[in-house]
């Protein structure tokens, strides 16, 4: 029986420190994982900086405002839809966005996929000349976090590479599913397949399972 006793003791030491293995294991993980993602941050916004300096050398001195006239045909497919970019570091930009009370200012990338979000926020859908644009990025903390706390009338500026400045205020902030792709592009208010928002900017809240979607209405004078 002492034994017996003696053989259960063991065994229940050998489980509890093979637990304690497994809690420091998983611990280090989080701990590992935590610290890549900072970094992984912090690697995010030099790239931008950097970007967005050499897009400055690029950009022309004076601004204009957009035609809407010729908008109004573009949307309609009356006139040519191309959007001006410029290549920088082998990737092609169509323009920076502006969003003063974040103290943000960011390139974004004419088309989207995961190797490009890495770097900078990338155009989802649409065109600033259709007023329809989506702009998605990364939660980094100098990308798109800090868009869930943006306060509504807020301002949002995109300015294009060939100097063309459209300015938005901040109309909503609504929270989706990563499913909700129709969604995303198009509100209830829907009509003729076009957007009513004129620009949507979004990223993942903190686990992924929803997203951040900011409405935005450009300021037309």
């Amino acid at each position: 029986m002492k034994q017996e006793t003696t053989a259960k003791n063991s065994r229940r030491r050998k489980t509890g420190n093979v637990l304690i293995v497994l809690g420091l294991v998983l611990l280090l993980g989080a701990a590992g994982l935590t610290a890549y993602n900072i970094w992984d941050g912090i690697r995010a916004a030099r790239e931008s900086e950097q970007i967005i300096g050499k897009m400055d050398e690029i950009l022309p001195d004076g601004l204009r405002a957009p035609d809407d006239a010729q908008n109004a045909l573009q949307r309609i497919g009356g006139q040519d839809l191309t959007m001006p970019t410029e290549e920088i570091d082998g990737y092609e930009y169509i323009g920076k966005l502006i969003i003063p009370s974040l103290d943000l200012e960011l390139p974004v990338m004419k088309e989207w996929d995961y190797t490009r979000l890495k770097i900078s926020p990338c155009r989802y859908s649409g065109n600033y000349k259709t007023d329809d644009m989506v702009i998605c990025a990364h939660n980094y903390a100098r990308h798109f976090s800090p868009i869930k706390s943006i306060g509504i009338g807020a301002e949002v500026d995109f300015l294009t590479v060939d100097g063309v400045l459209y300015e938005y205020t901040v109309s909503n902030r609504e929270t989706l599913a990563p499913t909700s792709v129709e969604e995303m592009m198009n509100n209830e208010n829907n009509s003729e397949s076009l957007a009513d928002w004129d620009l949507t900017l979004f990223t993942c809240n903190t686990g992924g399972q929803t997203r951040c979607a900011v409405r935005c209405e450009r300021t037309k004078e």
